[in-house]
């Protein structure tokens, strides 16, 4: 593609966004729709500040317990536990400055956005890599008991972890290393809304990400399919509290299944979203927005506080002895 092809189409792209809000595209019903909406997008702004901060409140609330519980300090999966908060927490808050200027009708230079849409794709694919993490932890607990000290020691375990975080961010470096290898410069001071599309500028680009998508999802859904499998036989096998174990590892898989689902649908939702954006119906957008965010990105992080949060004795037993402590000096203050 020559340079002018590509810088035009490096200019449609931005300039749909552009297009959806300031009514520069041949069909305004969309426009119009968006003028007359400040109502509806007030509602839906306030709806959705009402489900973000709660959830952001509580995972910071869990880190902090974790923090302060030295007990805590030790297992692995506590650990991992509080990578997905730490992730959550900054994905919600970027997801929702992104959904926030979209409802306000307020475009950026993609040269903002672009920092930003890497940062919430890398916090995005952190969360299903947490979540095989997690599973092999579960498997080799359950599975192999004698060895899961050895092969989860902390050390190992820190190692886990740096590659976890590895892994989730290596894919959107790529994407903008491709990214920033044929797009011109007069792109970058255009104005858009921040979502990962802009990025994609290529058709051969989008499909190679999409490939790689289908590819990454497939391969979790192998890990997770082989750990639930496998406890599954240990559960049949076992006697007594190795049953009881088994069964809970059991249920705890069942949920990370739920979770990846919800992570899937995450993923597919932008692709949805640039569509309508292309199409020039700003309304729609931010319908389409505000709707994918509370039901999937807040669904499926929402899922992690319930699976080892309060669902775990462990880490509920803490979450209860920190707060009546907190409570205590606080009444012991007045």
């Amino acid at each position: 593609m020559s340079e002018n092809s590509s810088q035009t189409t490096a200019a449609s792209a931005a300039a749909a966004a552009s297009a959806a809000v300031n009514g520069s595209s041949s069909d305004n019903s969309g426009v119009l729709s968006l003028q007359g909406s400040t109502a509806m997008r007030a509602s839906m702004t306030a709806v959705i500040q009402f489900l973000v901060w709660p959830f952001i409140s509580v995972n910071v609330f869990m880190f902090h317990v974790f923090r302060q519980r030295e007990a805590l300090w030790s297992e692995p999966r506590y650990a991992l536990f509080t990578q997905t908060l730490l992730a959550d927490v900054f994905f919600l808050g970027l997801t929702n400055f992104v959904v926030l200027t979209i409802q306000a009708g307020r475009l950026l230079p993609v040269a903002l956005c672009v920092p930003v849409c890497v940062l919430m794709d890398g916090l995005t694919h952190l969360s299903p890599t947490v979540i095989v993490a997690m599973c092999l932890e579960r498997y080799v607990a359950v599975c192999m008991p004698l060895h899961h000290t050895d092969v989860f020691s902390p050390n190992r375990t820190r190692v886990v972890l740096a590659v976890v975080w590895l892994a989730s961010f290596l894919k959107p470096l790529i994407d903008l290393s491709i990214f920033l290898s044929y797009v011109p410069e007069s792109y970058f001071t255009m104005p858009t809304f921040c979502y990962f599309e802009i990025m994609l500028l290529k058709s051969w680009h989008m499909a190679l990400r999409g490939n790689l998508y289908i590819l990454n999802y497939l391969v979790v859904l192998a890990v997770l399919l082989f750990c639930y499998v496998s406890i599954i036989v240990v559960a049949r096998r076992a006697s007594g509290d190795d049953k009881k174990a088994a069964s809970k590892g059991q249920r705890t898989l069942l949920l990370h299944l739920l979770q990846l689902v919800l992570c899937t649908l995450e993923t597919v939702c932008p692709y949805v979203e640039a569509q309508i954006l292309q199409s020039g119906n700003g309304y729609a957008y931010i319908v389409v927005r505000a709707f994918n965010f509370m039901a999937f990105s807040i669904a499926s992080r929402a899922a992690s506080p319930l699976i080892y949060g309060f669902r775990d004795e462990k880490f509920y037993a803490a979450i209860k002895s920190y707060a009546s402590c907190t409570v205590n000096k606080v009444a012991s203050t007045k």
